[in-house]
């Protein structure tokens, strides 16, 4: 009990009552954020037109990992539940976005929600019978999960529709209304509006009564229970969210990528995701940023630095961050913060 703080409890007692501020919030953020965020906004935006060709995909691509890495650290920075497979749901985002654009006509745009929806179903259908499995038995089941995702990709069965082994082949889109743009500055911009959408949503979920009790489950689940939190339908409800995250980043992928395939989404890369979750600092939303940044940028340098040992050199980073950052480059940042402050 002593575990929940006084902040979650009366949020969990009366959750439709609205957390207490000092200052009036302008769309669930505090006026003191909306200009920093403006600022950023501008400088993503103004990329557009700096960054050319491959590098916009480079920025794309930060971006879809950016979700996947919010949508993994909702599961398990916020409610402390370990995922080491969703790569998985990444895949069936792209899928989902690939087969709806190459066999159902779809444009791509449309395709992004109907990934999340999908992967929110199954998600949903699979943290469900996972509630009985905790810890590391949950972290097991769901790295079956992303062991045998290639493996169904590749079924005979489906191969109609998943390409087998070939994968899928898209084209990139282009920029809508006669805009004067490339399609990958197109391409860019729109993805870096599907990421403001999805942190607003995020942030607001996470600040509202039922992010405090998926907190609150995270911190003490007999004790949250004990307090009226339904357990079992915020653990599936958080775990349904964080696929349906995902899937959203792995269905921005495919679009930029313009290709799937079931060796696109092995083991690795869902270790990637726990992996970019903890550089960017577990339980925040500003770490899937600095994680996307790591998943994007360092393996190639890895490999820049030593081709016979590209693995070995990206190891002994992973390591002296940790040893540097324990709490992710966040943070790392909330410390230099808490300095300035003290002798400000």
């Amino acid at each position: 009990m002593n575990s929940i703080n006084a902040t979650s409890r009366a949020p969990l007692v009366t959750a439709a009552a609205p957390a207490p501020t000092t200052a009036r919030r302008i769309g669930g953020f505090a006026p003191g954020w909306i200009g920093t965020l403006a600022v950023l906004a501008l400088l993503a935006i103004g990329l557009t037109f700096v960054a050319k060709g491959f590098q916009l995909f480079q920025a794309t691509m930060v971006l879809s990992y950016a979700i996947a890495l919010l949508g993994l650290n909702i599961l398990t920075g916020y409610n402390g539940q370990i995922s080491l497979g969703h790569g998985a749901f990444y895949a069936i985002g792209a899928y989902t976005t690939a087969i709806l654009m190459e066999h159902g006509g779809m444009p791509y745009w449309a395709t992004v929600p109907a990934a999340a929806v999908v992967c929110l179903v199954v998600g949903y259908a699979f943290g469900r019978p996972a509630l009985k499995l905790e810890g590391l038995y949950l972290a097991l089941a769901t790295f079956a999960l992303g062991v045998a995702m290639p493996q169904l990709l590749k079924y005979k069965h489906l191969e109609a529709w998943t390409g087998g082994v070939q994968g899928i082949v898209l084209m990139k889109p282009d920029a809508p209304f006669g805009l004067p743009l490339t399609p990958d500055q197109w391409l860019y911009l729109f993805a870096l509006f599907v990421t403001v959408v999805m942190f607003v949503i995020a942030h607001n979920l996470l600040q509202s009564g039922t992010g405090r009790a998926i907190r609150a489950i995270r911190d003490h689940a007999m004790a949250a229970e004990a307090m009226g939190v339904d357990n079992s339908h915020y653990k599936s409800m958080t775990f349904g969210v964080s696929a349906a995250y995902t899937g959203v980043g792995g269905a921005l992928s495919a679009i930029a990528v313009q290709f799937v395939a079931p060796d696109s989404f092995t083991l690795f890369l869902s270790i990637s995701l726990l992996v970019g979750i903890v550089i960017g600092g577990v339980g925040t939303l500003w770490g899937a940023i600095f994680g996307a940044i790591f998943i994007m940028f360092v393996p190639s340098l890895a490999e820049k630095v030593s081709k016979a040992a590209p693995w070995a050199i990206y190891g002994v980073v992973l390591i002296a961050i940790m040893f540097a950052m324990p709490g992710g480059v966040v943070g790392l940042l909330r410390k230099i913060q808490a300095r300035f402050k003290a002798h400000g």
